[in-house]
């Protein structure tokens, strides 16, 4: 069983405690998003658990408690864009913070495990394709010797988000736009040692060198972990997705970072309301248990084998 931590707020950066006192227990509470009064306990054993991705801006706040996660198999999907306040008011200085923290994780855990995420890409008047160009290129240069590869993808305009986007004049980019910067974005990539691929996109780039993404990447835990694993795609993301499945442990309306592109927030209310219940040691992200709520043990087990072949 995989662990998504999580596609749906950034665990690192505001309940990095309340993830490991979860580790600590050996299992978490997760509601189910369809039907909030269903509720899910998952085993977090590590003899159940075969690899944990975490999803994050700014994984400061846990990068001190890593080895609380030995015996764990993991990697962080960390996202880190040339946007500035007026798209992402709550992440911290780039140059100053994030940029570092992405250096010191790498220096920490190893560059395999630290994927950097370029995304969601979109145009508007103060971000233009030569504005993605000059910072994708500079992001580049000072992250060449801390990571393996970038996942870009292009903005998904969803109800919840177009108020937001709107506000800035935020469009998606033409498809022939989108060949341009990819096509440049992987010349950049290959001159500073990195590879580009795109997370959930259609259209044909493997002439540049672009090949799907897999952000729960089976062959990156394999290489990580040193087994094999016996897991299938992921049905329920999208189908141009190349994701193995898993089992995600975040709650939607959650993440503070305010991103106007964000799809997992749908009201800034909720967010703050979520937030002002979670207790790091309930092991529900938000809230506790209520008297109309079903907990049910979902049964889940290690598809790991640890027996590696020559082949």
């Amino acid at each position: 069983m995989i662990i998504s931590a999580s596609r749906r707020t950034d665990i690192p950066t505001y309940y990095s405690d309340w993830f490991f006192n979860r580790i600590k227990d050996g299992f978490v509470y997760v509601r189910n998003p369809m039907n909030i009064h269903q509720v899910s306990q998952v085993s977090l054993l590590p003899d159940i658990v075969d690899g944990i991705v975490f999803w994050t801006k700014n994984p400061i706040p846990m990068m001190e408690r890593l080895d609380e996660l030995n015996g764990y198999t993991y990697y962080f999907q960390f996202t880190l864009n040339s946007y500035d306040k007026d798209v992402e008011p709550n992440i911290p200085s780039k140059n100053e913070i994030i940029i570092p923290a992405f250096q010191k994780l790498s220096r920490m855990i190893g560059k395999e495990k630290v994927v950097w995420r370029y995304d969601p890409i979109f145009l508007s008047e103060k971000y233009t394709v030569q504005y993605h160009l000059k910072y994708f290129r500079r992001l580049t240069e000072m992250l060449a010797d801390y990571t393996e590869k970038c996942t870009v993808s292009f903005l998904d305009i969803y109800k919840n988000t177009q108020r937001n986007i709107n506000s800035i004049g935020a469009v998606v980019p033409s498809l022939i736009q989108q060949k341009e910067l990819l096509q440049q974005f992987s010349e950049i990539a290959q001159e500073n040692g990195i590879y580009i691929d795109t997370c959930s996109e259609d259209a044909e780039l493997s002439r540049y060198g672009i090949k799907r993404a897999h952000c729960i990447d089976k062959q990156r835990f394999e290489r990580l972990g040193n087994y094999t694993l016996e897991v299938k795609k992921d049905k329920n993301q999208r189908l141009e997705c190349g994701c193995v499945e898993s089992i995600d442990i975040g709650l939607y309306n959650t993440c503070k970072n305010g991103c106007l592109y964000c799809y997992a927030n749908f009201s800034q209310k909720s967010v703050l309301s979520n937030f002002e219940q979670h207790n790091p040691e309930s092991p529900l992200l938000s809230g506790e248990m209520g008297y109309d709520d079903i907990l049910k043990v979902r049964e889940v087990y290690s598809k790991r084998n640890d027996q590696m072949t020559l082949f």
